[in-house]
């Protein structure tokens, strides 16, 4: 199984990223975090790997930081939250955030998360209340990048698109998005979460 790459990165554009590793082009699915810390393009990158055999598919889903994919390992132990889901949970809400939601019992927040509903928000609660505590969710957040330059309509559309692969609808999407002040996509994108959420 693999457990980490190093290499160049070649692509990068949420949730997909692709890493040449002497030749070999790995495609990566990450949470948005993990593309706030990265590189510029050609630039060396390391990341902890979760690889997901399936039938018909060989999945690769990259994380900053092991604690990241320690979290991410327990969400999907989760019966109803698979990969997908998992992303989406860490692309909206930090480590800490997370914890704190489940140790609230905040039903609320959770179901504001893509694609969980209410059954689905109560059982995450139930069985990572124990998972959670036993985690070490230091160094699991990571800073968005500081590129500058100004906004451009193409960094609205490509955040409104990651949005969309998170698994909100265009319209709201859009709403989101609309007004998010910041100088790079990866900020736009933080913004309009961050105003997702009361």
């Amino acid at each position: 199984m693999i457990g980490r790459i190093a290499g160049l990165l070649v692509y990068s554009q949420p949730p997909q990223l692709l890493i040449d590793c002497n030749g070999v082009g790995y495609e990566i699915e990450a949470p948005l975090p993990v593309f706030f810390g990265l590189p510029a393009l050609g630039e060396k990158v390391v990341l902890s790997i979760h690889m997901v055999v399936r039938e018909d598919a060989q999945l690769l889903y990259g994380f900053s930081t092991v604690a990241q994919r320690s979290l991410f390992r327990e969400l999907i132990k989760v019966n109803g939250v698979g990969p997908k889901m998992a992303i989406a949970i860490l692309s909206s809400l930090s480590a800490e955030e997370f914890a704190l939601s489940i140790a609230n019992h905040d039903v609320a927040a959770l179901t504001r998360l893509p694609g969980i509903g209410k059954k689905t928000a109560e059982r995450l609660i139930v069985e990572m209340q124990d998972r959670i505590g036993k985690l070490s969710l230091e160094g699991g957040v990571v800073t968005p990048s500081s590129a500058g330059g100004p906004v451009t309509n193409s960094d609205r559309t490509q955040a409104i698109e990651a949005l969309e692969a998170l698994g909100y609808k265009n319209t709201e999407a859009q709403r989101m998005v609309k007004g998010a002040a910041g100088e790079s996509v990866e900020e736009i994108i933080k913004v309009a979460l961050k105003r997702a959420a009361p």
